[in-house]
């Protein structure tokens, strides 16, 4: 009987013994690349709380961030903003108790969109700016007691609380060069970083990272974020935020002792009577025009933006600098250089008065034109979404603002076109107390944090060129599988 040779199973062919071998590995590649490149899909937060406690109020910041990726650049957000009902806490110099009592809202809304499994791992911050600055060096005991009062009441909360501290004019700006920065992921670029301009009521802070060595040690700040090394001029002016600015400059005005006063800053039509310790109450301006005869004032509006501005320049001394260049006051500073962010009360203001998009030249002149607008005009127009004290003072503010600028920092018709004024970044205020939070978290790194294993691009274009393959490989594992692997066995007589 005539034999057969053995026929191999096409399985056991060397070709497709091969194929075999690349479409595992491909498929064992393609999903260990999508585990590790990919966020889970159950994502984990962390979260912190910073409160602003400035000079006219405070407010409750909560940041959020995903916890595998604590160290990763632009990765923290604000999640929620609380403004805390009433004055700022040092408001509550007579009354220490309130001070902590006033926060027990915003806490509280803080507590409801926090998991609480999470209240006990969320460290939650207190940071006082310019007006506890005064406080402090005005009634040194009563700053002591508001600030016991807000230690006692956040240590009571389910929160794990780190502090209430009263921060430097250096460290504001600091912080808010920090906050701006991070939020438009600006470290470790070419590009460079962008300048932080913050104007709060009882004081003002100018941050950037000068082209010239910084002459003056008190004024410079070094960071080494995401592995480049920063040199940041800095400095706070304490009394130029633009409610003590505006106490100044009344006090100036009523140097000669007249209880009539025509203001240039106010609307036309715009007249009160006001008190002399309402102007007099601040270390920031003299007690030696109080005069106990006097208790009132009238305070009437005349509507004049270049005799505002006038007026406005007196609060400044530009006469006095022993540096090679100063800002004001004697206060040195290099050139501006670069763009800058203008947040706080200089969106807010300029905001209002339509004027953040616009050129030097015609941000004067529309400013002039809404500052001699009659009173009862700008009281129809506005009157019923704005509070009536600070609808009357945004003359004041909008020129104060412009003034400081352009004369304080010698900001030109062509710098000035390097200002955005800013609210938001991504969802998150502008604003110093971000840049607080990632300090004191170490969150930003001094090294450059690690990269994810590919970019977008790269891990779709590596997807597609996996799948690609692998279906070459079944189309080959098909061809294979058709055919045997030898020739048809012959009949042997």
């Amino acid at each position: 009987m005539a034999e057969q040779r053995e026929m191999k199973a096409p399985w056991h062919s060397g070709k497709m013994l091969c194929v075999a071998i690349f479409f595992i590995a491909a498929v064992i590649t393609l999903v260990a690349i999508s585990v590790v490149q990919n966020k889970p899909i159950q994502q984990k937060y962390k979260y912190g709380i910073v409160l602003d406690a400035g000079s006219s109020h405070t407010a409750l910041y909560i940041y959020e961030w995903p916890a595998e990726k604590e160290n990763n650049t632009g990765m923290v957000r604000q999640r929620h903003y609380c403004a805390v009902k009433g004055k700022g806490i040092s408001s509550y110099a007579h009354n220490s108790s309130g001070a902590g009592l006033s926060l027990m809202h915003c806490i509280e809304e803080a507590k409801r969109k926090i998991d609480p499994a999470k209240h006990k791992e969320t460290p939650v911050y207190l940071g006082a700016t310019a007006g506890m600055r005064l406080l402090m060096e005005q009634d040194p005991k009563s700053a002591e007691k508001v600030l016991s009062s807000v230690k006692d009441t956040l240590s009571k909360t389910p929160f794990d609380f780190q502090g209430a501290r009263i921060i430097t004019g250096q460290q504001e700006g600091a912080f808010g060069w920090i906050t701006v920065n991070y939020l438009r992921e600006n470290f470790g670029k070419a590009a460079g970083t962008m300048g932080a301009l913050d104007l709060g009521g009882a004081s003002t802070q100018i941050t950037f990272v000068s082209n010239q060595p910084i002459e003056s040690p008190d004024n410079s700040m070094d960071f080494r974020l995401y592995g480049s090394d920063y040199q940041v001029y800095t400095h706070s002016f304490l009394c130029y935020g633009k409610d003590q600015v505006l106490k100044l400059a009344l006090e100036k005005q009523l140097q000669s002792g007249e209880t009539l006063l025509h203001d240039p800053c106010f609307h036309q039509g715009y007249s009160q009577d006001k008190q002399f310790k309402d102007v007099f109450d601040t270390p920031c301006v003299k007690t030696i025009n109080k005069d106990d005869s006097k208790e009132n004032f009238t305070h009437n509006g005349t509507g004049d933006f270049a005799q505002c501005q006038s007026s406005i320049q007196k609060v400044f001394n530009f006469s006095q600098c022993t540096s090679s260049r100063c800002s004001f006051n004697g206060v040195y500073q290099p050139p501006v250089v670069g763009t800058f962010g203008a947040f706080s009360a200089y969106y807010f203001v300029m905001n209002f008065l339509n004027l953040t998009g616009q050129s030097l030249e015609d941000t004067k002149r529309n400013l002039a034109d809404y500052c001699k607008t009659p009173w009862n005009e700008i009281k129809q127009r506005y009157g019923e979404r704005v509070k009536e004290k600070y609808l009357s003072e945004y003359c004041f503010s909008g020129t104060y603002i412009l003034t400081l600028l352009e004369n304080g920092y010698n900001f030109t018709d062509d710098t000035w076109r390097d200002i955005t004024f800013i609210d938001k970044i991504e969802g998150s205020s502008a604003g110093w107390t971000l840049g607080y939070m990632l300090n004191l978290t170490n969150m930003i790194p001094a090294e450059a944090p690690d990269t994810p294993l590919m970019t977008h691009g790269g891990f779709i274009t590596l997807i597609l060129f996996l799948s690609i393959f692998l279906l070459v490989l079944l189309f080959l594992g098909h061809r294979f599988l058709g055919r045997p692997s030898c020739s048809s066995p012959k009949d042997i007589v």
